[in-house]
């Protein structure tokens, strides 16, 4: 894992310890692709629509603070928040 890369995990990490109620349960880990660097958040289940929110803005908005950071980094970053 790249510093780089730590550091994005690490963001999305606090982004979403800040919104849910049990911060002690969220957990990012990194898989590599060939399409770039898959992050996968996992929450408590009752933090899921916290971490979604309504009509899936919060996750769009965190989606698109990775979209930035990987062109400022010229890496590929996506986002998958699983069940």
């Amino acid at each position: 894992m790249s510093e780089q890369s730590g550091d994005v995990r690490a963001l999305i990490e606090q982004i979403a310890r800040g919104l849910v109620d049990a911060p002690d349960q969220v957990s990012v880990s990194q898989l590599d692709s060939e399409q770039g660097i898959v992050f996968e958040l996992k929450v408590a289940p009752n933090d899921l629509g916290k971490v979604i929110g309504k009509q899936g803005r919060t996750a769009r908005a965190m989606r698109c603070l990775l979209g930035a950071s990987g062109v400022k980094l010229h890496q590929r970053f996506s986002l998958e928040i699983l069940e």
